[in-house]
């Protein structure tokens, strides 16, 4: 019933999302485009783990430059500093003219109502990790990897227990933890009460960077 219910939240919830925010999309395209006319409007990231560990594409519009990750690591230095810092960076010399506001206030996200859509991800879920970020922290800290596996029973979210409560603030091992615990406990009223709190964190930007 529990699934029924998920499913049958998320699809209404994606399509008044594209609805509601399909203006501001468009919006942002066009910025995007205007500031940074090379490369794609969407960020041309890598496939992020999913549900059982099953990879896709996260769509999620472009705040840096073109094939910023390949730039990322041409750059030694500043990739050991990216990996030593939980895999941020800031200042980030990626961003794009307007690219920290796009962050901050979770403009970036907003294609992903279409991934929730097509069924790879939920209005509410753990964060949507790449790969080779998961490989990196295990080996950093070993002691994640139930939780790691845990996590990964529920769909990538929109919003979450990390994403309302501190962001980017929130270290590697605390995040997996909260995302493991949402994935253990997951339930209609958790997920109603996650989403009903996501605005003022949106709005007030807390925890971006």
């Amino acid at each position: 019933m529990y699934d029924f219910l998920k499913r049958l939240l998320d699809i209404i919830g994606a399509l008044f999302g594209i609805f509601l925010f399909l203006p501001l999309m468009v919006c942002v395209g066009v910025f995007i485009k205007i500031v940074s006319p090379k490369g794609s409007v969407f960020a041309d990231t890598v496939g992020r783990v999913g549900f059982k560990g099953k990879e896709f594409r996260l769509l999620k519009f472009r705040s840096m430059i073109p094939n910023a990750q390949s730039w990322l690591e041409s750059q030694p230095e500043l990739f050991k500093k990216y990996k030593e810092n939980n895999f941020k960076l800031d200042p980030d010399p990626r961003l794009i003219k307007g690219g920290k506001f796009i962050r901050k206030y979770s403009l970036d996200e907003l294609p992903q109502f279409f991934n929730i859509l097509l069924g790879d991800m939920s209005i509410v879920g753990p964060r949507a990790y790449f790969k080779f970020e998961l490989e990196e922290q295990l080996k950093k800290h070993p002691e994640t990897k139930k939780d790691i596996e845990d996590m990964q029973n529920a769909k990538p979210g929109l919003t979450g227990v990390w994403q309302t409560s501190g962001r980017s603030s929130v270290g590697f091992v605390e995040r997996i933890k909260m995302d493991a615990t949402y994935s253990r406990k997951r339930s209609i009223l958790y997920d109603i009460l996650i989403i009903l709190k996501t605005p003022l964190v949106v709005i007030f930007g807390k925890g971006a960077y």
